[in-house]
């Protein structure tokens, strides 16, 4: 199953906000908004993480993160049957109150006609009652009627008319499935990479480290077919059979050491004025638990040392080949049918779901192999395992997932961390769509516009190159707007509605392209594009600065050649006898305003 909705309330610097959930989650914003509050509280939501007073928003006694799932499996669709909606979905809430206890409620969909309601059932166990409800064809003709026999005959009626009746969903008193820390071990398992954490830790054969469980499933299957190894537990398990006082069935084992004997018999001289005497009783040892406790991973990169002497890099990158590690492990365990089920409550099975949480994963890699991470999480993302990561690196940014994108913002505390997502679809066809992504694989820096306080969208690289540089000129240059080539002029609207969608700040600077030489035909052209930019402005959002004919026109290169255009102009412009026009220096200001 996978996460398909959470709602937080009251969670650290969240008031309230819902956040929609894809494959891969992708969590972006300024410092200190609250990204790394989101991760807490799915981390707490799991039990990941424990709970203390300030982690409740501004004086609140009481907090909760609610979390829906869907895509549930067959094996989860009978752990969670009571809880389980017509369109196959799951929704639980965690709830804490200060300087309490937390804990899990799940949402049940019931019908609204009181008869059909599970916890109603013992009120119609009589046959009078019984007879005046269309379910009675459905109950057993003699005999008592139990409260069982009742909710079995309620949910055959209701998958039978499920089409006419009316359902509430509402939140259960009761525990989810009745136990009251049932999240850990139950709705999947989490794995949570800090943005610093050494991977040593990772490495450790012991524990609930990912080596660790890697390790374990290897070991378990060595254990389930290795001839030599079932011999060596075999014959372990023999030795400390040979090694106590007395045999299976309680008589004196004849085969016993002496050595061991004599040692009992040296103690029970040293107590015989206590009246006590000493049995040294063998137990088996776990052999699975000997290999791990005698394993030790080193790294030879030329250089052959533990993973503490290796750069962060390194480090780094071997955490992450550990993840796909176990989720390829994950994979060939479904494929055979032979991974080993967690049993939560009795009856009942764990999802296998994996959720991987990573905190800045671009640290102490370069952008090469930043780029290629996040190529690896993609496809991670899409056999079987959900990607929640926040990052400050537009290596972790795509257009094509654009719906997994969220700006996390905090504009002052009453209201608290919001979250902004676009999940409609910005491309009304296929080739909209299609030319939309030839500009961006022109312009990688795309992401970039995700992370700026202001975008600027120009039509092409001339444009690009010299309005910064015209705006130092004029002191008004901001690091924090970013300029994005959008390729031609034809492509500003669907960036436009993309800034829309996330509530991004803009301007377009586009040419109006009426020069002396252009036909009727070719200015009505321009028109009907500079409509087709200005019909997508917000008004709330952004503007527009329309330059006169062109950039080159502005700057006064009209008519010059037009080789190695963006060169010429920044030249021109870069020039100590260059002087901007009144006019131009005005469109600056307001590009940067």
């Amino acid at each position: 199953m996978k996460i398909k909705h959470i709602e937080i309330n009251n969670w650290r610097s969240i008031v309230n906000t819902g956040i929609e959930f894809n494959e891969l989650m992708i969590f972006i914003g300024q410092n200190n908004h609250g990204k790394s509050n989101i991760l807490s509280a799915i981390l707490f939501f799991f039990g990941e993480i424990g709970l203390q007073d300030l982690d409740f928003n501004q004086g609140n006694s009481e907090l909760w993160i609610e979390v829906e799932f869907d895509e549930l499996t067959d094996s989860e669709r009978v752990t969670f049957q009571k809880y389980v909606t017509a369109s196959n979905t799951i929704k639980v809430r965690k709830t804490a109150t200060k300087g309490g206890a937390f804990s899990y409620h799940g949402y049940l969909e019931e019908p609204e006609e009181e008869w059909l309601k599970e916890s109603k059932a013992s009120e119609y166990t009589s046959r009078e009652k019984a007879k005046e409800l269309p379910l009675y064809d459905l109950l057993p003709e003699s005999g008592r009627l139990t409260k069982e026999v009742f909710i079995t005959a309620q949910k055959q009626y209701i998958d039978a008319h499920i089409g006419n009746i009316s359902f509430s969903y509402t939140l259960e008193s009761s525990n989810f499935l009745g136990v009251k820390n049932v999240a850990k071990g139950s709705l999947g398992d989490v794995f949570f990479i800090p943005s610093i954490k050494k991977a040593a830790d990772e490495l450790s054969p012991k524990g609930n480290s990912l080596f660790g469980q890697l390790y374990s499933r290897v070991i378990s299957k060595i254990a389930e077919t290795d001839e030599n190894y079932k011999e060596a537990k075999r014959q372990i398990r023999e030795l400390s059979k040979v090694l106590n006082k007395t045999t299976e069935d309680e008589q004196p084992n004849p085969n016993r050491p002496q050595e061991l004997s004599m040692l009992e018999n040296l103690l029970d001289d040293e107590l015989k004025s206590w009246n006590s005497k000493i049995d040294i009783q063998i137990e088996p040892p776990n052999v699975d638990e000997i290999f791990k406790l005698g394993a030790s991973v080193w790294i030879d990169d030329g250089v052959r040392t533990d993973i503490d002497r290796k750069g962060h890099g390194l480090q780094r990158a071997l955490i992450f080949a550990l993840i796909r590690a176990w989720t390829k492990m994950l994979k060939e365990e479904d494929k055979v049918g032979s991974s080993e089920d967690t049993t939560v409550v009795t009856g009942r099975k764990g999802s296998k779901s994996a959720y991987f949480i990573f905190e800045e994963p671009e640290l102490f890699l370069h952008p090469q192999a930043q780029k290629e991470l996040f190529d690896s999480l993609v496809t991670l993302s899409k056999e079987e395992s959900q990607i929640i990561l926040c990052t400050h690196s537009s290596s972790f940014i795509s257009l094509d997932y654009y719906r997994s994108i969220c700006i996390v913002k905090k504009n002052d505390l009453p209201t608290g961390t919001k979250v902004l997502q676009c999940t409609e679809e910005l491309f009304a066809d296929g080739e909209q769509h299609k030319n939309f992504n030839l500009s961006y694989w022109i312009n990688p820096e795309r992401g970039e516009l995700f992370f700026a306080k202001k975008v600027i969208l120009v039509e092409g690289p001339t444009d690009k190159s010299v309005i910064p540089l015209l705006a130092r000129k004029l002191g008004v240059f901001k690091y924090d707007f970013t300029l994005i080539d959008c390729g031609g002029k034809d492509n500003i609207p669907q960036y436009v509605k993309l800034l829309n969608g996330f509530k991004i700040s803009y301007t377009c600077v586009y040419d109006k392209d009426h020069q002396e030489h252009k036909t009727k035909g070719d200015k009505d052209s321009a028109d009907r594009k500079s409509k087709l930019i200005e019909d997508c402005v917000d008004p709330a959002l952004g503007g527009s600065v329309v330059l006169v004919n062109d950039i080159e026109e502005e700057i006064g290169l009209r008519g010059k050649s037009s080789k190695n255009k963006a060169f010429v102009a920044i030249d021109h412009v870069a020039s100590d006898e260059f002087i901007i026009e009144e006019t131009l220096s005005e469109k600056i200001k307001i590009i940067y305003s």
